[in-house]
């Protein structure tokens, strides 16, 4: 806890400033950060919860939804929700855009051609939903245009996955099966990773 109020926070208008250059750096202004879930499988899951947390994995698993920048900083992790759960239910869950809902969020301005946008956007795979915030590579490629920004999306989509395979090559805990019967305790010792991350 005292750690978390400088590791696991809402990014701050300087934060944010920062996130924008690295996004327009990389040819996408108004980028905020790639954004996907990765599962904690839970060996000792009690049976009666089992179900709930069963998902595709046919594991009891843990999500941790999280959004990492290029620099493989990840500001924003929502651990704990059941794997039985799918993408929209995890986000309608997560804080992350019930900020921007509440207008929470340090301002976000960028320009984008003659456009001047306030709210920023994540780069996603193709199974999250069509949201003006959350940027998908295109699924059927008509020209050279959605070619190359296919490649672009897909190569600075891989951001958050490589900050996934950081924290599990450096914490060998969370590249195995977890133990322990609490979820809070569980949850700490996800965040506490993070942080040390």
């Amino acid at each position: 806890r005292e750690f978390a109020e400088e590791y696991l926070r809402s990014p701050t208008a300087h934060d944010t400033a920062r996130l924008l250059l690295m996004g327009d750096q990389h040819g996408f202004p108004g980028m905020m950060g790639s954004l996907d879930c990765m599962h904690w499988t839970w060996k000792n899951c009690p049976v009666a919860l089992q179900g709930q947390y069963k998902g595709h994995m046919k594991k009891a698993t843990m999500v941790l939804e999280a959004v990492a920048s290029f620099d493989l900083y990840i500001w924003h992790a929502f651990f704990g929700v059941p794997a039985s759960l799918n993408v929209i239910n995890v986000l309608r869950q997560s804080y992350l855009f019930n900020d921007l809902y509440n207008d929470l969020s340090p301002p976000c301005n960028y320009k984008m051609g003659d456009k001047e946008h306030s709210v920023g956007y994540y780069l996603v795979d193709g199974i999250y939903p069509k949201w003006k915030m959350l940027v998908q590579a295109y699924r059927k490629l008509n020209n050279a245009k959605e070619a190359l920004f296919t490649k672009q999306q897909e190569s600075l989509r891989k951001d958050i996955e490589r900050a996934f395979g950081v924290l599990q090559g450096r914490f060998h805990i969370l590249r195995n099966e977890v133990h322990y019967h609490d979820k809070a305790v569980i949850a700490g010792i996800m965040y506490c990773c993070i942080i040390l991350h």
